[in-house]
């Protein structure tokens, strides 16, 4: 894929990964971009949390992205690599299904992340591919604390959720994996990108 100089800005090394099979020159952001944001024209790519009951792997192609009172933060065309909708950019985690409803009836996004808004307030965002990893119906648990916020894992924690909760970490693993898949495919092939 030629992504025409665009750098995929990416919170984890997986992510990393993912977008360098896409064909993307990567930058690892770190959570909430705690790593810096590298020069050039950006595109927010990785995983993000499901808000509006898309199923895991569905691939979003925001058209916008906006913060938790609605404001848009940035708008564009998108790339054309999924389905156009919203993300919602926060400053934290949020696991809780309520909380993932409320946001989503209060802001109408369809997916949230914790980079997007950072990327966006540069004025060199160009576009925000994400990959629905985790939902209300499907949250990470205890996994979403295995992360670094420079978005290294932290093996003790991932090892505590393996023990304090074996079936839904396992689950959330294969849904990330099933996510980062989606959103290399949507990208490398310029596809759907649903699962």
């Amino acid at each position: 894929m030629d992504a025409d100089g665009l750098i995929a800005a990416c919170a984890t090394g997986t992510e990393e990964r993912a977008a360098r099979r896409a064909g993307y020159r990567t930058a690892r952001v770190g959570i909430r971009a705690s790593r810096g944001v590298p020069a050039g024209e950006l595109v927010s790519f990785g995983v993000a949390g499901g808000l509006n009951g898309a199923p895991i792997g569905t691939v979003i192609d925001a058209t916008r992205v906006v913060d938790e009172s609605g404001i848009v933060l940035w708008e564009g065309k998108g790339l054309g690599l999924g389905r156009p909708g919203t993300i919602l950019a926060i400053d934290r985690l949020v696991d809780d299904p309520e909380e993932l409803r409320r946001l989503h009836e209060e802001t109408g996004a369809n997916a949230v992340d914790m980079e997007s808004g950072v990327l966006a307030a540069t004025g060199r965002l160009r576009g925000c591919v994400r990959a629905i990893s985790d939902s209300p119906q499907e949250p990470l648990g205890r996994l979403a604390r295995a992360v670094t916020p420079d978005g290294r894992a932290k093996p003790v924690e991932f090892l505590a959720a393996l023990a304090l909760a074996p079936k839904n970490t396992v689950r959330a693993l294969v849904n990330i994996r099933r996510a980062l898949r989606a959103l290399s495919r949507a990208s490398a092939t310029g596809g759907s990108g649903s699962a």
